[in-house]
């Protein structure tokens, strides 16, 4: 059973996080309102002069000589009324360290004040320093009875042990002193669940719930805890509630992402009340098309798509989308009229990708490139990224000599643009010029030395394909001494311990790369070094799930003909797990 990620999603459950009070440029330029509180004591004439600078520079937008001003004074006069608009200013600029400074003078200055120690304990909470936080945090329940406690939260799973169990007590001693407080149940509640003490968790909520019956926050949380348990009706609070009160707006789309894990159709009916409720909401139509798509009616997908679009909002994404049905459908020239309206966003290159795939699959090989022309002179700060891709398309389509062409192109334009020397350095060495890329990557590591990429990639290229063995294990050691966790090195570093008869030490990479990333070709080594050690057994499991995975991976469909391995046949049903790391 998957763990429950409570304090993952703590800040998607919590609504309300009241770490610091947002500052708007408004509030920061308003001249009217005075820069500080009236001082007890008169400023010196060069402090007030520096003021006057910072406020002048205000005036103007010139945000950071204000703060520079304002940071330099603020420990000198020592006005908590300085100091706190010295806090807002570092916030609004989103200078997180300033701000962390000027907010612990103003707390100095001002300890009983509610909002200093709120905002010093945002400030905290969000570099995870949760522990420091806490006192702040029990400052401003003191004061105004409405602490945030579940911010504390943020960044638990980072904490030792000993720093996890220290803000525990901590927090059980406040809710001893506030017994009552349905912001500590909660925090309590989440820290059980985070530990799976899923019993603990729910007797923190029936507390809570005595107190608050329709709290939104332990109400999900609950909800999450009960689909854990394999309840028989997880969702029985949330659908009393919502049926009580049907505009609870957020109460409802937080149910309708709970139900899009297990049932989509009854998401979809969420979402669609959602939509009555909200006719104008792109993001709801948006989730609408894609659950429609999932659910097998794409007349209503488009539907939703389209109106999307004529909101004005999300249209790159709702034409991709639109790009992909007709896809689905097998209508190419529908599919790249839609991708071709993509222009921004994370979907412009996924687009750009299908188009060129689209058309190159289509012979239309020069009307792709045409394309890709177009594209990088109307987006000229992507126009390594565009040559990357086109030559990535051309690759993937066997189109070997045309790939090199478009990539010496780029680096014609782009002479010092790393990515393309590396896309042309392996191209090259997929046609067989291993003097070719090995002078682009030594071109790439004289630049940058340090590159574990480079370094990798020729380390296993000279251990692969040539018996220099020892400059390969040079170049791999580098590498992972730059890199010490990355699978791609360790199967590097396995595969040149092989080659040079160690395979003993190969198997202990091989397996620790596996285990990271069951990736065919690394299960091909792995099987391999297993095979000739005459574990026999172990290569042919660890061969089969990666057949399963995916059985018509080239390299290991290499590796096992030139080995002559016979696979006996397997159920598909019986994945067997990575090889465990062993000596």
């Amino acid at each position: 059973m998957l763990r429950l990620p409570a304090l993952a999603i703590l800040y998607a459950l919590l609504v309300a996080c009241a770490a610091q009070t947002p500052v708007t440029p408004t509030e920061v330029t308003a001249t009217p309102k005075p820069a500080a509180k009236p001082p007890e004591r008169p400023f010196t004439q060069d402090s007030l002069y520096s003021l006057l600078v910072a406020e002048f520079a205000l005036r103007r937008h010139a945000y950071d000589i204000t703060l520079d001003e304002y940071m330099a004074q603020a420990p000198l006069l020592r006005d908590p009324g300085v100091s706190e608009h010295t806090t807002h200013l570092a916030q609004f600029l989103q200078k997180d360290d300033a701000a962390l400074q000027s907010a612990r003078l103003w707390v100095e200055l001002a300890p009983d004040n509610a909002e200093a120690n709120n905002t010093l304990a945002g400030l905290l909470a969000r570099q995870g320093r949760t522990l420091e936080a806490l006192p702040y945090l029990a400052v401003v329940e003191r004061q105004t009875g409405s602490a945030n406690f579940p911010m504390l939260l943020n960044g638990f799973g980072q904490l030792t042990d000993e720093q996890r169990d220290l803000l525990v007590q901590g927090i059980d001693k406040l809710s001893a002193e506030f017994p009552q407080n349905t912001r500590l149940l909660l925090t309590q509640a989440l820290i059980h669940a985070e530990y799976q003490q899923y019993d603990l968790a729910l007797d923190d909520l029936d507390k809570l719930f005595k107190l608050d019956p329709e709290q939104p926050q332990a109400v999900l949380l609950e909800a999450r805890i009960l689909i854990e348990q394999n309840a028989d009706n997880p969702y029985a609070r949330l659908q009393r509630i919502l049926k009580e009160n049907p505009d609870a707006k957020l109460l409802r789309l937080q149910y309708a992402r709970l139900l899009a894990g297990s049932d989509m159709n009854a998401a979809r009916e969420q979402f669609e009340i959602l939509s009555e409720q909200s006719p104008g909401d792109s993001d709801l139509l948006f989730s609408l098309a894609l659950i429609s798509r999932e659910t097998g009616d794409p007349v209503a997908a488009r539907s939703y798509l389209r109106q999307t679009i004529a909101l004005g909002q999300r249209e790159d994404e709702a034409y991709y989308y639109l790009g992909r049905m007709a896809e689905d459908e097998n209508e190419p020239e529908e599919a790249i009229a839609n991708y071709m309206l993509v222009r921004n966003g994370p979907e412009y290159l996924a687009a750009t990708d299908r188009i060129g795939q689209l058309l190159i699959a289509d012979g239309q090989q020069e009307r792709s490139h045409d394309w890709f022309n177009q594209q990088r002179e109307a987006n000229p700060e992507m126009q390594e990224q565009l040559y990357g891709l086109e030559a990535d398309i051309l690759t993937r389509a066997g189109k070997l000599q045309d790939a090199l062409a478009t990539l010496d192109q780029g680096l014609a334009e782009t002479p010092d643009s790393t990515s393309l020397l590396y896309g042309r350095a392996m191209l090259l060495e997929q046609m067989d010029d291993l003097v070719g890329m090995e002078r682009d990557l030594r071109t790439i590591l004289k630049a940058d030395p340090d590159n574990a990429t480079a370094l990798n990639a020729l380390g296993y290229t000279l251990a692969d394909r040539t018996r220099r063995y020892e400059e390969a294990m040079q170049l791999i050691s580098r590498a992972l001494e730059l890199q010490p966790d990355e699978p791609a090195i360790l199967d590097s570093m396995g595969w040149v311990l092989f080659r040079t008869g160690h395979y003993d030490d190969a198997v202990v990479y091989l397996s620790r790369a596996y285990a990271d990333f069951p990736d065919p070709e690394v299960a091909a080594h792995l099987g391999e070094v297993l095979w000739v050690k005459g574990d026999t057994e172990a290569a042919i499991s660890v061969w089969q799930g990666a057949l399963l995975r995916d059985p018509d991976h080239p390299v290991l469909l290499d590796t096992l003909e030139r080995l002559e391995v016979t696979m006996p046949e397997m159920p598909p049903s019986k994945v067997p797990p990575p090889v465990e790391n062993r000596p």
